[in-house]
C-alpha cells in the first residue's frame, strides 16, 4: 500500500497534550476549542502500545504518556472512580460511558504487553470497573452509561459498547494468561456470551442485518435516531463497518477460544462479512461503502467513512489469515487500492475520515482526522498470525 505506518505515527504523534491526546484536525494540529476526550487518549495509547511493540522510536514514551494521562490526569475521576467521557474547553463530560471504558481497558491491556511501566496496574483498575460498573453477568452483556457517581444508569443498551467490550476483553485476557489464567478465562468466556447474544441470536434473526440500539431489557429499537441518522456513535440502521468488525471479532474469539471455540463463530463470522460486502459495496452506485444501510438495503447515511472501509480491510484480512480464502485476499487488495486512491492525504500520512459518496471530503459527521486507531490496525493485521489481540499477534510474529 501507498499509505504506511510510520507516517501515520508521525502524524499521530502530534496530538499529544498534557491531559492526554487531542483531537486532531486536517493538518495534524491538535484543533482548539474541544475537549480531551477519553476515547482519544484511549486508544492513541494503545496504537503507541502497539507501536512500542514494533520497537518504533519513541513510541514507548508517547504510550507511557498515555498511561500517565489516564491514571493521574483530570480524565480519572480520583472521587468518584473510573473515566469521564472529557474535559477541557469549557465543557467537562463527566459521563461515565462503557464505550470509553472499553478503551481504557484496550489501553492497559496493549501497554502491559509492551512492558509500558503503569500499564498493569491501569488494566487492573480498568478492569476492575468494567466488570463492577459494567458488566451485566446476568444479560451477559453490558450496560451503556452511568452519571459520574454511578448513580443512575441510561435507559438505552448498545451493539457498538459491547463490540469494543468484547475487543478489550480479548486484549486483556491476552495480556494476562500468563500470569493470571483464571481471569484471562473468564474474559474470554465474557467476550463469547456477548458475542452469542450480539451476533449469533440477534444478527441471525435479522437475515445477518446486526441490530444497533436497544431498550434497557434488550429489545431492539429499529427506529432508533431516525431524526439523527449520521450520528457518529448511534446511527440509525444498519452500519456496515460494524458488521466488518463484528465477523472479524468472531475470528479472534475462535482463535482466543481455540478448541473450545464453537462452530458457529466461524460459520457466523462467514455470514456477516459476506453480508456486508454484497449489501454494502457499491449501494448506492458510487465505489465504497456507505456509513449505513436501512433494513431493505438502501443507504441511509452515503457519506464513505474512513473507519468502515478500515474495518472491511481488516476483517479480509483475518478471513483470508484463517481460511485462505482467495477472494477475500481479493476484495482486501481492492479495498487497500480505494483507500491509497481516495482517502490517504499524502501530505500527512493519515487517510480523510470522511468523503462524500462522489470521494470529495466532506464533514457531514466527522471534522479533521481525529485518530489513528482503525487505520493503525488495518495497517498491522495483514500477514501475521491471527490471535485474540492485536498486541497477541505482533508478540507471536516477533
Amino acid at each position: 500500500m501507498r499509505t504506511q505506518l510510520e507516517p501515520l505515527l508521525s502524524f499521530a504523534a502530534r496530538s499529544r497534550v498534557p491531559e492526554g491526546f487531542g483531537y486532531l484536525g486536517d493538518d495534524g494540529t491538535v484543533l482548539p476549542g474541544r475537549p480531551v476526550e477519553t476515547w482519544i487518549s484511549a486508544r492513541m495509547t494503545h496504537v503507541f502500545g502497539l507501536a512500542t511493540l514494533l520497537g518504533h522510536p519513541g513510541a514507548a514514551e508517547l504510550a507511557g504518556h498515555g498511561v500517565a494521562a489516564l491514571r493521574e490526569g483530570p480524565l480519572h475521576d480520583a472521587a468518584h472512580g473510573g473515566w469521564r467521557a472529557a474535559v477541557g474547553a469549557g465543557s467537562d463530560d463527566d459521563t461515565k460511558a462503557a464505550y470509553v471504558h472499553a478503551f481504557v481497558v484496550l489501553a492497559g491491556a496493549t501497554t502491559t504487553a509492551a512492558g509500558i511501566e503503569g500499564g498493569r496496574a491501569l488494566l487492573d483498575e480498568a478492569l476492575g470497573v468494567w466488570e463492577q460498573r459494567f458488566w451485566d453477568d446476568e444479560e451477559g452483556l453490558a450496560v451503556e452509561s452511568f452519571d459520574r457517581a454511578w448513580t443512575t444508569s441510561e435507559d438505552y443498551r448498545g451493539a457498538n459498547a459491547n463490540m469494543h467490550g468484547v475487543e478489550a476483553a480479548l486484549a486483556a485476557a491476552d495480556a494476562l494468561a500468563p500470569t493470571d489464567p483464571g481471569t484471562a478465562a473468564r474474559l474470554r468466556t465474557h467476550a463469547l456470551r456477548a458475542t452469542e447474544r450480539i451476533v449469533h441470536q440477534w444478527a441471525r434473526e435479522g437475515d445477518w442485518r446486526l441490530p444497533e440500539h436497544f431498550t434497557a431489557r434488550w429489545e431492539p429499537l429499529p427506529e432508533f435516531n431516525r431524526g439523527r441518522p449520521a450520528d457518529p456513535f448511534r446511527p440509525f440502521g444498519v452500519t456496515v463497518g460494524h458488521q466488518f468488525e463484528w465477523s472479524r471479532l468472531c475470528l479472534h474469539l475462535a482463535a482466543a477460544l481455540g478448541e473450545h471455540a464453537p462452530g458457529w463463530l466461524s460459520a457466523d463470522a462467514d455470514r456477516l462479512f459476506l453480508a456486508a460486502a454484497e449489501r454494502g459495496w457499491a449501494a448506492d452506485g458510487h465505489e465504497g461503502f456507505p456509513y449505513t444501510l436501512d433494513r431493505d438495503d438502501r443507504p441511509v447515511v452515503g457519506a464513505r467513512m474512513h473507519w468502515v472501509l478500515c474495518e472491511a480491510v481488516a476483517a479480509a484480512a483475518v478471513r483470508y489469515a484463517v481460511t485462505r480464502d482467495p477472494r477475500a485476499a481479493t476484495l482486501q487488495h481492492r479495498w487497500e487500492g480505494l483507500g491509497d486512491r481516495l482517502f490517504l492525504d499524502p501530505a500527512v500520512g493519515s487517510w480523510h475520515h470522511e468523503l462524500t459518496p462522489e470521494g470529495v471530503v466532506g464533514t457531514g459527521t466527522w471534522a479533521g482526522k481525529p485518530d489513528a486507531y482503525h487505520l493503525a490496525q488495518m495497517l498491522l493485521l495483514p500477514g501475521r498470525p491471527v490471535r485474540g489481540s492485536l498486541a497477541g499477534a505482533l508478540l507471536a510474529s516477533t
